[in-house]
């Protein structure tokens, strides 16, 4: 067994192969949380205070102020002079003889009565105003909304205003009969317009032709145009007057002046328009007129504004607004504003 050896030899052992790995489960992930970014809020850069659209202006604003209190300055200056000139005068009446002095004073006592008697006349005139106002919107909201205590505040309101007239007894009398079988406000208030307002507009109508017609033939005939302008302004004020008296208004000096402001205003809103239109219209007439005499066209379109004017005025003053009654239009009283002939207005 010694003998035969096993010579030494070199050799290389491989390694062994490698054992697959079992696959890793993944792990549970755990849920990340939101984070919110965060919001901040940058202020906006000032740029000095808001400033109105339009500024008045301050020169404007000034002078506004300064005529107020010159005008009232003035009017204490006035108020103070007449004390004066009246008390120096009793004074004197009294050094010459007492007599004249409680004569003078009878009649100071006179005149300050009848100032007081003026002022609450006038104060009288623009409350009544105001209450035509105050039955319009009343009668308004009475139609367009149902109002039912409108209905009835423009009611009473009617009553107390047309109680002791002649031309209305007629159609108080047949409301007072009609008003009871009626529910609905709207209703009653064409009801009323039917029965106590027709009567009221016709009167209006006719003052209306009657002023146009006046102005046209003062137009016509009066050679002076500054004595023709005063005829034309007093014959405006004068049919403004006598339509606020028609509807109950009966406005004393400041109230005919309030009116011929809002009759201003209410041109200015709503009249411009239908007035250029008319106008417009009545170019050919005029042409034609023209002809035959240029005093007799000029008068003709003074005619159409007052008749315009009027009708603003009717609007104004009118309790009630036209509801089913067809609205007196400038091209009713152009036959009147035409004709000269005497008469009430009918044509």
């Amino acid at each position: 067994m010694t003998g035969n050896r096993r010579k030494p030899a070199a050799f290389r052992i491989d390694p062994a192969p490698a054992r697959p790995k079992a696959a890793k489960t993944p792990a549970k992930r755990k849920p990340r949380a939101l984070t919110v970014p965060e919001i901040q809020i940058e202020p906006e850069p000032d740029d000095g205070p808001l400033v109105p659209a339009r500024q008045p202006a301050t020169g404007v604003a000034r002078a506004i102020r300064w005529a107020s209190l010159l005008t009232s300055s003035l009017a204490a200056l006035f108020t103070l002079w007449a004390g004066l000139a009246v008390t120096g005068l009793i004074e004197n009446l009294f050094e010459r003889s007492e007599l004249l002095g409680w004569i003078g004073t009878g009649v100071l006592a006179v005149a300050a009565f009848a100032l007081l008697a003026i002022t609450i006349r006038e104060l009288a005139g623009l409350f009544r105003l105001r209450k035509l106002e105050t039955i319009q919107r009343d009668a308004a909201r009475a139609v367009s909304g149902d109002d039912r205590s409108a209905a009835a505040s423009v009611l009473a309101a009617l009553r107390g205003i047309y109680a002791g007239r002649a031309d209305t007894a007629w159609g108080l009398a047949r409301l007072k009969d009609s008003l009871e079988d009626i529910i609905d406000p709207a209703d009653r208030m064409r009801l009323i317009e039917r029965d106590l307002m027709a009567g009221l507009d016709e009167t209006a109508g006719r003052i209306i032709a009657r002023s146009a017609r006046r102005v046209a033939l003062i137009t016509a005939v009066t050679p002076v145009a500054a004595l023709d302008i005063l005829l034309v302004a007093q014959q405006n004020l004068k049919m403004l007057r006598a339509i606020a008296a028609a509807y109950g208004g009966r406005p004393g000096a400041f109230g005919t002046f309030r009116l011929a402001r809002m009759v201003i205003g209410h041109l200015a809103v709503t009249g411009g328009l239908a007035l250029s239109d008319n106008l417009i219209q009545q170019v050919i007439g005029k042409g034609l007129i023209g002809r035959l005499s240029s005093r007799f066209g000029e008068g003709a379109v003074n005619g159409i504004l007052t008749a315009r004017i009027g009708l603003a005025a009717l609007d104004l003053c009118r309790p009630l607004p036209f509801i089913t009654g067809a609205k007196p239009a400038l091209g009713d009283f152009l036959r009147e504003i035409v004709s000269f002939d005497k008469g009430d207005g009918k044509g």
